[in-house]
């Protein structure tokens, strides 16, 4: 059986670095990409490069990301499946007190980089009949204080995932949304601008989504009879659930 290759972007903490232990373990090659070349070196170190291929760079870094593409070896230059995690959320602040910096940067990574990351493998997903999955957030259905632009962003993720789905028809490509809810890894921490006190406090008492638990989605969805489609699959912890729409009285 020919050995499957999964690229794996944001590999090098949560969701990311969870999937490629996952992917690994089942067997597959896996091309992982992000920022902390130290943290994606720990990651050749613990499986060897025969199953590791890393890249470091910004994933909003086109020239780089071509390279990399340009760059990779024999073995893992076949891409069977594409997982689109890299991605952040920064600031809790409403609209009107935002830093507007901090919206550019979630719309070039989550918007901008994710889209140029997928045109320019849809070749080599095409060929290998393989799949994309695409890592949105609950926060694309259900605005919340605070969510403006990071919500927007993950809005974008889940279209753009069905209208992927209509322009690949025929292609065998299949494309997934997956929507996770409260789930706690760096997230919160690279938001709040590394506020440990924060994170804990949200995470308290919530029993939420690990990593481990999208990277087991992600498999089960990756590892499906190629004539199903998962379209969307949103998960919460069970301790949560959608809220109602707030009041303001006076």
């Amino acid at each position: 059986m020919t050995t499957k290759t999964a690229w794996i972007t944001g590999a090098t903490a949560g969701f990311g670095a969870a999937t490629v232990e996952r992917f690994v373990a089942g067997g597959w090659r896996v091309i992982a990409s992000g920022r902390r070349a130290e943290r994606l070196q720990k990651l050749v170190d613990a499986h060897g490069a025969d199953k590791v291929h890393t890249n470091a760079f910004d994933i909003r870094d086109e020239a780089a990301l071509h390279a990399a593409v340009d760059a990779l070896p024999p073995a893992f230059a076949g891409v069977d499946l594409l997982v689109n995690n890299a991605g952040l959320a920064l600031g809790t602040a409403p609209a009107q007190r935002a830093d507007l910096a901090q919206w550019k940067q979630m719309i070039d990574t989550n918007v901008t980089a994710l889209a140029a990351m997928t045109h320019l493998l849809l070749p080599r997903l095409i060929e290998r009949r393989g799949a994309i999955v695409n890592i949105s957030s609950i926060a694309g259905s259900y605005p919340y204080q605070g969510g403006n632009v990071y919500g927007a962003t993950k809005a974008f993720v889940t279209q753009f995932s069905q209208n992927l789905r209509v322009d690949l028809h025929g292609t065998g490509v299949r494309v997934t949304s997956i929507e996770p809810g409260m789930a706690e890894t760096e997230f919160t921490l690279v938001r709040t601008g590394g506020d440990q006190a924060a994170s804990d406090t949200l995470y308290a008492g919530v029993h939420p989504i690990t990593a481990g638990d999208v990277a087991d989605t992600i498999w089960w969805i990756a590892n499906l009879p190629p004539h199903l489609n998962v379209n969307r699959i949103e998960i919460m912890p069970t301790n949560q659930s959608a809220a109602g729409l707030q009041v303001h009285r006076g």
